[in-house]
């Protein structure tokens, strides 16, 4: 998947949901609140994150970079003792 801004990653899962009213019956909300994440610029609030990324194989770390970033992005740790 191209890397996509989160608001851009929000228009897709509804998309692939198949409409605003389809995302909000998902997650619990009104259409007119998934409404307003979009008109504005608002981040899929943090609760229905990890629902919208199994309901729509969109990313977590593309849906909320600001709470889940991208891990292979952080250099990790060696296991192996220092020298």
């Amino acid at each position: 998947m191209e890397q996509l801004s989160p608001t851009d990653a929000l228009r897709e899962a509804i998309s692939r949901v198949g409409s605003q009213s389809a995302m909000g019956r998902l997650v619990g909300v009104t259409q007119a609140a998934v409404w307003g994440w979009l008109k504005l610029n608002k981040p899929l609030p943090a609760e229905h994150v990890l629902l919208v990324e199994r309901e729509t194989g969109i990313p977590k770390e593309v849906l909320r970079p600001d709470i889940y970033p991208d891990d292979s992005a952080t250099p990790r740790a060696s296991l192996e003792p220092a020298r």
